[in-house]
């Protein structure tokens, strides 16, 4: 038996994927902790999950749309919450004394500390706004990101000259996509490193997901589920309003229904379903979903294709962009501007992949590809190898 402390922001999506990594863990004879903002995880680990708090405080929102939601990203985020998470996770490795531990890309304490104990470290990559440089035509914004990284590593009190990426682990960088969704690596598929595992979406049921009012889904309808995260910001209902006119525009055969908070959503007509979270999995894999609208996050994309659901996706920043681009270009979806689409073009939109039945054809055989990563049983054999004896887990100048 081995210990596993994953470290991870508190952020829906980031969490979510380590669950069904977790369990299959634990199913194995494994003992798995968490670390992070407890506030946070408890209500999406439930209450059986080990974790040990890092404390609460509260952050910047994160705001604007492409360079400055980067910015916005690292210097609200990612920079000042690895400073105030460091002295606290050092405290729970400590405590839980774990064999390695599994570190979120946005939250690169977990790897500095993972260095100072000298401890096997894997990465887990929930989104493709680190995998395969996007950046890459910006080498200024990238040498902005590295800066920022060395100086946290600086700050640490680690050697400069045993410095690693944070973002990216030495032995494993497991990322729950797959190349139908971040594009492939510059110079084709030989050019992922070995240690790059991308096993697809991790799809198993959270030990919070909420009850549903099954019974007010009506027969004969077609049903688009619309759920657009944590990210629209003072936008979101604006844009919920104008889902709210277009699925209206749709028809009376198909039925909405809404994911978001009550306090966000207009007058909705009567046949309409809103619930403030939604067991998105379970609506999924019970087959009454026809499509899915949605902001374009990985995770979402991911289980909707692995279900063979065809999207819509309105992204608002961060890597939503690249996997919206991604989804368009495989046929399985259509994207939509998110603060400028009309009702009038959402509805054909959604008209669109509900009734062409190509994008449903595409979203099959694009969440077959997915799928074909081994989700969680291949994640764990990846996370198990970082503790088999002589696994290249290590820095080589250390």
């Amino acid at each position: 038996m081995s210990r596993f402390l994953l470290v991870v922001p508190p952020l829906t999506g980031h969490v979510n994927p380590t669950v069904g990594l977790a369990r299959e863990l634990v199913a194995r004879g494994h003992e798995v902790a968490w670390t992070g903002t407890e506030s946070a995880l408890r209500p999406l680990l439930g209450p059986d999950a080990t974790v040990f708090g890092t404390g609460t405080r509260a952050f910047r929102a994160q705001g604007g749309h492409g360079l400055a939601a980067v910015r916005s990203l690292w210097e609200g985020f990612i920079v000042p919450y690895a400073r105030f998470t460091t002295k606290a996770l050092d405290a729970a490795v400590r405590e839980f004394r774990p064999d390695a531990l599994l570190v979120d890309q946005h939250t690169p304490a977990g790897a500095l500390v993972a260095h100072r104990h000298r401890l096997p470290w894997g990465t887990l990559a929930p989104g493709a706004m680190e995998l395969g440089r996007p950046f890459r035509g910006l080498p200024l914004l990238e040498e902005w990101m590295a800066g920022l990284l060395l100086g946290l590593w600086r700050r640490a009190g680690l050697p400069e000259e045993e410095y690693v990426d944070p973002r990216f682990a030495p032995a494993l960088v497991l990322a729950f996509t797959g190349p139908a969704l971040t594009g492939p690596e510059p110079g084709g598929p030989a050019s992922v490193p070995a240690h790059h595992a991308a096993v697809g979406p991790v799809l198993t049921d959270r030990p919070a997901d909420p009850a549903f009012p099954w019974e007010r889904l009506l027969p004969g309808r077609r049903r688009v589920l619309v759920t657009m995260g944590t990210l629209s910001g003072e936008l979101g209902a604006d844009f919920l309003a104008r889902a709210v006119r277009a699925l209206e525009l749709c028809g009376p055969d198909v039925q909405p229904v809404f994911a978001a908070p009550g306090g966000l959503l207009p007058e909705l007509p009567g046949h309409a379903v809103a619930v403030d979270r939604a067991p998105v999995l379970e609506l999924m894999r019970r087959g009454v979903l026809d499509a899915v609208l949605c902001h374009g996050g990985m995770n979402t994309v991911g289980e909707a294709l692995a279900h063979g659901l065809p999207l819509v996706t309105a992204p608002i920043r961060h890597d939503q962009p690249f996997v919206a681009a991604q989804l368009a270009a495989a046929g399985a979806g259509l994207r939509v501007p998110f603060a400028r689409v009309t009702p009038d073009h959402l509805a054909a939109a959604l008209r669109s992949v509900l009734d062409e039945p190509g994008y449903r054809a595409a979203a099959a055989r694009v969440g077959a590809e997915l799928l074909a990563g081994g989700g969680a049983a291949v994640a764990a054999d990846r996370v198990e190898a970082l503790v088999t004896p002589g696994a290249p887990w290590a820095n080589p100048l250390v």
